[in-house]
């Protein structure tokens, strides 16, 4: 490569790294507890996932909701997390008093709260919030999807400037001689280590793309489906005015019908709408596929219950299996304990790299320094 070329390279690496660096480092080190975030949450919180016992009968869903309703002021129910296992807790979200989004585990066997917590105080909340917009909301989603812009850069600059002009040189470029100086040894724990890591962190950066930017979205579905339009995730209520009617089972008929049309063994999301346009939305996750959030969808009338419209996950686009697998990957969990170890290794190292990147152009800094003096 062209000297000049490779030195003006060196530049905006070196540069654009100093500018980011602060937030790659809250985003990395974020990432890397998201990578663990149901194994720590429920470190910290276990009563959100297992129950005291496992009973003979389960409650409906229609009474745990009753509940919330009567003991907790629940005015609006917006999801209902169910999982196969029986030994797990069932999960409700819904507006308090206040508005404000509140997240109650219950006891599916006795219909018991075993935990509360506002969404806004829920640990991982905050850590998906700073690492997805620094507690900044929309001018913060814009400075972390620039910064990973950024980061993709510094890492395809980053394999530029470490590759070796000659082929005897790259045994040393491999390893990190950890004998030597302070400044050599940092020098080559960012660029050997950066070399090991690279295309993981690539992957984990360009798929995190897909929450920064619509336009990198759309690419995703034109790469895969030859169009940027995808497939609307929602579905339209055909009753616009609430009947009023009186169903005592309501979510559990739900709950029952979408089991019964996908008879796999599978956890299963209701999705209930803030608007009054859009009906009932429910998930069931695949168990025995390797590969996780690979769910079908059964959309239901949220005032009657009448089923609406039925989506196998066989029957989706290959751009919405593609934007399904998006979260699997960026997280590690796609292949489960042995890509989610990888990945917290590297966003480990991730964090690293603006802290000895600094230490090079300090280093660097008091040379010229000192050199001026002489």
């Amino acid at each position: 490569m062209n000297k000049k070329l490779k030195k003006k390279i060196g530049w905006l690496h070196l540069w654009l790294g100093l500018s980011s660096g602060l937030v790659v480092f809250i985003v990395a080190l974020t990432g890397s507890l998201m990578v663990f975030e149901e194994e720590i949450d429920s470190f910290i919180n276990p009563e959100f996932y297992n129950v005291p016992s496992i009973g003979t009968s389960k409650k409906s869903l229609d009474y745990c909701i009753s509940v919330l309703e009567k003991d907790y002021s629940i005015k609006k129910i917006s999801r209902i997390s169910t999982w196969d296992d029986k030994s797990r807790t069932i999960v409700i979200t819904g507006k308090n008093k206040d508005k404000e989004s509140q997240i109650f585990s219950m006891d599916p066997y006795t219909g018991k709260v075993l935990g509360t917590v506002l969404y806004r105080d829920r640990f991982f909340s905050i850590v998906l919030s700073l690492h997805r917009e620094l507690l900044l909301g929309d001018i913060g989603k814009i400075i972390t999807g620039v910064s990973c812009l950024i980061f993709v850069f510094l890492l395809l600059s980053g394999l530029i400037l470490w590759w070796p002009k000659k082929v005897q040189n790259l045994r040393q470029r491999l390893t990190v001689k950890w004998n030597s100086s302070f400044k050599r040894v940092n020098w080559d724990f960012h660029s050997t280590f950066g070399f090991y890591s690279f295309l993981f962190l690539l992957i984990i950066a360009l798929t995190g793309l897909v929450w920064s930017f619509d336009w990198f979205e759309k690419g995703l579905y034109f790469l895969a489906d030859g169009a940027v339009k995808k497939v609307s995730l929602k579905v339209e209520n055909p009753t616009k005015i609430d009947p009023k009617l009186d169903q005592k089972s309501f979510y559990q008929n739900i709950y029952n019908k979408t089991d019964s049309i996908f008879p796999y063994k599978g956890n299963i999301q209701i999705r209930i709408p803030s608007d009054t346009i859009n009906s009932i939305q429910v998930l069931k996750e695949h168990l025995d596929i390797s590969i996780p959030d690979q769910s079908s969808a059964v959309y239901f009338d949220k005032y009657t219950g009448e089923n609406i419209e039925i989506r196998p996950y066989a029957s989706f686009s290959r751009g919405d299996t593609v934007k399904r697998l998006v979260y699997p990957i960026h997280t590690g969990s796609v292949f489960g304990y042995p890509t989610k170890i990888i990945a917290f290794f590297v966003t480990l190292f991730a964090l690293t790299l603006p802290i000895t990147g600094l230490i090079i152009w300090l280093g660097r800094k008091k040379k010229k320094s000192n050199s001026k003096i002489v």
